[in-house]
């Protein structure tokens, strides 16, 4: 294993484990298959959120710099890109041809036309930055594509902040995997409170929105 065993964490299912999956030796070059197929899922199929995504990069990344995943890391970052950036192509479609349907039925609790006209607005309002912060949320970036096809944003912007966002976050953070894993010891003994920090870090942008919601509300209210 090149530097030494990484062990697995504990922290989630042996099925959702990004170390489980990502350092079994005995599925070979396998791994890089299953590493784009989640990223793909996570990040296309609406049924994929609860997988790991930011884990799996990080872990992908550094299991490359400790040897246990013998392939090039600029490979693996372009792979991993281009599964992110086609799954999001995906979910925008799901969301063109299907959403509609899906939104306009009046029995409908969950998905709603004020939902979809509130999205589009948003959107207009914070363009492509909303699309690449969106990335780095868990959940949010599984469902992100899809009501921003329902809200029918332009397909050639979609596609250019999309693409941006693919390379953010999936390169990124599989190269910041790879370069602490290899140069931070202390960053393979302490996966557990790394991937902690991941999540807390992504929740971020959940509640600084949150936040402000909150405080344009008690504002209207003042004002009635």
């Amino acid at each position: 294993m090149g530097h030494g065993a990484v062990p697995a964490l504990g922290l989630l299912p042996d099925w959702l484990d990004p170390m489980t999956i990502l350092g079994n030796e005995a599925i070979g070059s396998w791994v890089v298959v299953i590493a784009c197929a989640i990223i793909f899922a996570e990040t296309g199929l609406l049924v994929g959120f609860f997988l790991p995504g930011d884990s799996l990069l990080f872990t992908a990344g550094l299991l490359v710099s400790t040897g246990t995943m013998p392939v090039n890391i600029w490979a693996l970052m372009a792979l991993l890109i281009v599964s992110g950036f086609i799954g999001n192509q995906l979910g925008y479609f799901i969301g063109y041809k299907a959403g509609p349907a899906i939104f306009n039925k009046p029995e409908s609790r969950l998905f709603k036309k004020q939902h979809v006209d509130s999205a589009h607005a948003f959107f207009e309002k914070h363009g492509g930055k909303a699309l690449i912060l969106a990335r780095f949320v868990p959940i949010v970036r599984t469902f992100v594509p899809v009501i921003v096809g329902v809200a029918k944003m332009d397909m050639r912007k979609f596609v250019f902040f999309n693409a941006i966002g693919a390379v953010l976050w999936a390169g990124g953070i599989t190269l910041l995997g790879y370069i602490l894993g290899n140069k931070v010891p202390w960053v393979r003994d302490n996966l557990d409170i790394i991937f902690i920090a991941i999540v807390a870090v992504s929740v971020i942008p959940i509640g600084i929105e949150f936040i402000r919601a909150m405080a344009n509300r008690r504002k209207k209210s003042k004002q009635i």
